[in-house]
């Protein structure tokens, strides 16, 4: 028979034994989490399905979001059924839903469209005061000239106005994206501190990709986002990453993109999507 003294040690020893296996489960997660860009080449562009089945209807998800997270931890996208605005920041899936609020999905929840990489910027660049839109625009391009390649953009700081919108989940058949974003909620901030993130994509990725600059935003306290319309900076530091690799990965099922013609010509209804 044991005495008190061998059971408190018995105990001890097992409290012991689990935490280690905490640890080391926990360092086992954080390992995961940084496999990603551990094992995905940097300067790569990596983006699910096309901007052109999007805007055809194509709004089934097709990869989850931890899956995607082992592609890159930075970039923008939507959700399943077209269900708000993806924003990844630092390694960290959130989704911006069409009440204007930030919420962070579950692993499983999946995306139709998306573009990520790791992000190893390359450039800082301070952004002055009463920067718009279409400054900014010049001054990435002046700090990054060549426009054959892909570039990711990440803008931190405080913003005088920013605009954005966002998209409400929708439901079968789908309407086309020129149709949800007649409907489309915007909202406007003024004196807002966060990040932008988003990229700048060459001109002959069209229907593709969006040619030029698309960016979303989240707030510095994680409740505010969106695809962004207009905005004014009040200061601002911009860091960028030049990539020359594009991988692209379509739906597995042959089914998702049977009656898509991809090959479309869809400028216009980009243009209206995107302004």
């Amino acid at each position: 028979m044991l005495t008190t003294n061998q059971v408190d040690e018995n105990i001890s020893g097992l409290m012991q034994h689990e935490e280690e296996i905490m640890i080391r489960l926990k360092s086992l997660c954080i390992a995961a989490l940084l496999a990603g860009c551990a094992s995905t080449p940097h300067e790569t562009l990596t983006q699910i399905s096309t901007i052109n089945a999007l805007l055809a209807g194509a709004y089934d998800g097709q990869m989850r979001c931890d899956e995607l997270l082992k592609q890159g931890d930075f970039g923008i996208g939507t959700f399943d059924r077209l269900d708000g605005e993806m924003v990844v920041c630092d390694g960290t899936v959130y989704q911006v839903r069409s009440d204007g609020k930030v919420y962070t999905p579950s692993p499983e929840t999946t995306t139709p469209f998306a573009a990520v990489t790791c992000f190893d910027p390359e450039q800082q660049i301070t952004i002055s005061s009463g920067a718009d839109f279409d400054a900014v625009e010049k001054i990435v391009d002046q700090a990054a000239p060549q426009k054959n390649l892909f570039c990711a953009i990440r803008i931190d700081g405080s913003f005088r106005k920013m605009k954005t919108r966002s998209v409400p989940a929708q439901n079968k058949p789908y309407p086309p994206l020129v149709e949800v974003a007649k409907h489309q909620p915007v909202f406007e901030y003024e004196n807002i501190s966060g990040t932008i993130i988003g990229f700048r994509c060459p001109q002959y990725i069209e229907g593709l990709n969006i040619p030029g600059y698309h960016l979303h935003f989240l707030s510095a306290d994680k409740t505010k986002g969106g695809h962004i319309l207009a905005f004014e900076i009040a200061n601002a530091e911009a860091r960028i990453d030049i990539a020359n690799r594009l991988t692209m990965i379509l739906p597995r099922d042959t089914a998702a993109l049977a009656d898509v013609e991809l090959g479309a010509d869809r400028s216009h209804e980009l243009e209206a999507v995107e302004k």
